[in-house]
């Protein structure tokens, strides 16, 4: 694992030293290792909503297309079921 020194001012540092001291984290770097992992999931979903919005719609969301979306999870979890079974 590489190593990053960071600068903060003592607001910042203060906030952190907090976080970890309520005991949500074991130390500052797993604190900022997680804030950076929810800002690249969250980059992620913003290029995808993006994608989204610029894409041409595929089919008609009406209420067929969705009936059609839970006939195909019932189905899913029905097989999930009998598979755990076995």
């Amino acid at each position: 694992m590489s190593t990053m020194n960071i600068s903060l001012p003592n607001t910042l540092k203060s906030f952190v030293d907090e976080q970890v001291s309520q005991g949500a984290y074991g130390t500052s770097s797993e604190y900022l290792r997680e804030l950076i992992r929810k800002d690249k999931d969250r980059l992620h979903l913003r290029g995808l909503l993006v994608a989204g919005a610029t894409s041409a719609p595929a089919a008609v969301a009406d209420a067929a297309y969705f009936e059609g979306l839970r006939k195909r999870v019932r189905q899913t979890a029905t097989v999930d079921k009998v598979g755990k079974r076995g």
